[in-house]
């Protein structure tokens, strides 16, 4: 499973041109982050990725602006809201303990970027891999993710991979997107099988 992350400031076009091209591409959810604008502007922009996207819309924060559906920062708020779909930042052990009844999990950073500093070193995959193990629900891997180490991700344990500068950065979303796919699905691939190994 492929997510992508908002980040206007990255984005060579606008972030529903971006988005649209990496759902043309196979991207599964979309994550609005983009906290910092007005209310209004925030919830604007939600309606107008949601017209591209429907239920694939994920809105960073409680407030799902109008949907079902939210990602929550590791810190709060506790318990999660009753929502269709809650997933929740982590970046260590003790955040992943404090799941309830969150869906799903974003682990953060697997690899060194910076789109995400201050969260400490990168766990890598090691300890991306410990961090599934401990996890009581699926795990999704963030952080430096490119088509090159996605599929790492996915043999370590994680559910699929959750993208920002990768994708929005990208001349072509899609493009990006269906690599991304490419390798995270000929792992998922290779363990239906049996096969071992990437």
């Amino acid at each position: 499973m492929i997510v992508v992350l908002t980040d206007r400031r990255q984005a060579r076009r606008s972030l529903v041109e971006v988005v649209e091209s990496a759902f043309a591409g196979g991207a599964a959810y979309v994550v609005l982050r983009e906290k910092d604008l007005p209310p209004d502007e925030r919830a604007a922009l939600a309606a107008a990725l949601r017209a591209v996207v429907g239920a694939g819309l994920i809105v960073a924060g409680p407030d799902p602006l109008g949907g079902d559906a939210v990602h929550l920062a590791a810190a709060g708020p506790y318990p999660p809201p009753e929502l269709a779909l809650v997933g929740r930042s982590c970046h260590d052990a003790v955040e992943l303990s404090r799941i309830t009844t969150e869906q799903y999990a974003v682990v953060s950073p697997v690899y060194p970027t910076p789109s995400k500093p201050g969260y400490g070193p990168p766990l890598g995959i090691d300890g991306l891999a410990k961090l599934v193990a401990r996890s009581p629900v699926p795990v999704l891997a963030l952080g430096g993710i490119t088509p090159a180490n996605a599929a790492a991700c996915v043999a370590a344990g994680a559910a699929g991979v959750a993208v920002m500068g990768a994708v929005m950065r990208a001349e072509d979303p899609a493009a990006v997107v269906r690599d991304l796919r490419g390798a995270t699905e000929s792992v998922e691939a290779l363990a239906e099988r049996g096969g071992v190994g990437l």
